[in-house]
């Protein structure tokens, strides 16, 4: 096969040559983000699934209806270690310096640089960034973030509906803002919906969101939906492999893409990297259940070295136990007491240990006293590359 017509694509938050299964959820977002533009905005979204779940295509695919409706967009990656609120302030800026009007609107929009300069002279670093107008004295300069934060998005709202357009916030790994962060955050969108300004927000984070939001503000669950985006179902699974496949003039055999859905669970990241493997090691159309065969030990290894073990070198040795004993028992759920038994270890000892996984972004609670993976088939790599063995302590 020509490796130059290759038409599967895996990456992070590359979109694939066919966006399937996720069809109910871009057209709603369309409608919100018509309504919002029209003035009437309604809940915002923060999506969530493990990893390679094709979320961060979500937020893409948003962005784009986004700007093709005429709003703009402001897209950011929490920082794991980082400052948030300096991304957004040079985010907002370079929007709110590129709006257009003139009269009265022009006042509105110099109004909200000026609250957006005012935000920047309380950044933690010390640092400020430069905007061109003054500061405006007692708007986004209380110190207190969730108050800031809404001036800002409140002034930067007035500005968008004064030029005649709106606002999405795309926030992509929200699991890694701060509390105060988060809960500012939540509290800014919530204000800027009841003043019926043209403002969106997107934010897709893994499983544990729901729960930190609600840490954060008790009444997260109004003015938000948590979408779950999981694997694909069967049909659709089968289709990601099938019809880029197709649109070339090349054909899978239905046994071969049944043994991709198989092996990868459906899970959209992991097709792309079955289809991509396949294709290249393939010889001629129809593509069979032996080229599948034969690409198996290229998907492994590359999975193993790229998707997997860039989250196992950022933990220390313990963690990686942790881990290690959660594979043995299988997929999971597992409950803590479980864990530590294969540890060897009482539960008590190890949570500091689960806490910290949780922060990191490699385990999360679906309930309580229950840990699970944020990365599929994590269990199977674990069990593969990890030794098995029991720490006392």
């Amino acid at each position: 096969m020509d490796r130059l017509e290759n038409p599967y694509r895996p990456g992070a938050g590359t979109a694939p040559p066919a966006l399937l299964g996720r069809d109910e959820l871009i057209d709603a977002f369309g409608v919100t983000m018509r309504r919002a533009l029209g003035r009437r905005p309604g809940k915002s979204y923060m999506p969530i699934g493990l990893r390679g779940v094709g979320k961060t295509v979500l937020l893409n695919r948003f962005a784009e209806i986004a700007e093709q409706e005429g709003s703009d967009v402001a897209f950011i990656e929490a920082p794991e270690n980082g400052d948030f609120r300096l991304l957004l302030a040079v985010r907002l800026r370079k929007i709110l310096l590129t709006l257009n009007a003139k009269g009265p609107a022009r006042r509105v929009i110099n109004k909200a640089l000026g609250v957006l300069q005012s935000f920047t002279y309380h950044l933690p670093d010390g640092s400020s960034i430069s905007i061109g107008v003054d500061a405006i004295a007692g708007s986004a300069d209380s110190g207190l973030l969730s108050e800031d934060l809404t001036d800002v998005l409140v002034a930067t709202g007035e500005a968008a509906a004064a030029a005649g357009t709106g606002l999405l916030l795309a926030i992509d790994e929200v699991q890694y803002l701060e509390t105060d962060e988060l809960a500012a955050l939540i509290t800014a969108i919530h204000r800027t919906t009841q003043l019926d300004l043209p403002i969106v927000l997107v934010g897709a984070g893994l499983p544990q969101l729901p729960g930190l939001t609600g840490e954060a503000k008790s009444y997260a669950e109004r003015p938000f939906d948590f979408p779950l985006i999981g694997s694909l179902g069967q049909t659709d699974a089968s289709d990601a492999i099938s019809i880029p496949a197709a649109e070339l003039g090349v054909a899978f055999e239905p046994d071969a893409v049944e043994l991709i859905v198989a092996e990868s669970r459906g899970y959209p990241y992991f097709l792309q990297e079955w289809g991509f493997h396949v294709w290249n090691l393939s010889g001629s159309s129809p593509i069979s259940i032996d080229d599948v065969r034969a690409a198996r030990s290229s998907v492994i290894d590359q999975l193993d070295r790229n998707f997997f073990l860039v989250r196992l070198d950022r933990l220390t040795p313990k963690e990686k136990d942790y881990l290690r004993a959660m594979a043995e028992l299988g997929p999971g759920p597992h409950r803590s007491g479980d864990i530590a038994a294969e540890l060897g270890v009482r539960v008590e000892s190890v949570a500091p240990r689960r806490s910290g996984l949780i922060v990191k972004g490699m385990i999360y609670s679906p309930a309580h006293g229950d840990t699970a993976f944020t990365v599929p088939l994590f269990d199977e790599f674990l069990k593969r590359t990890v030794p098995s063995e029991r720490n006392d302590e």
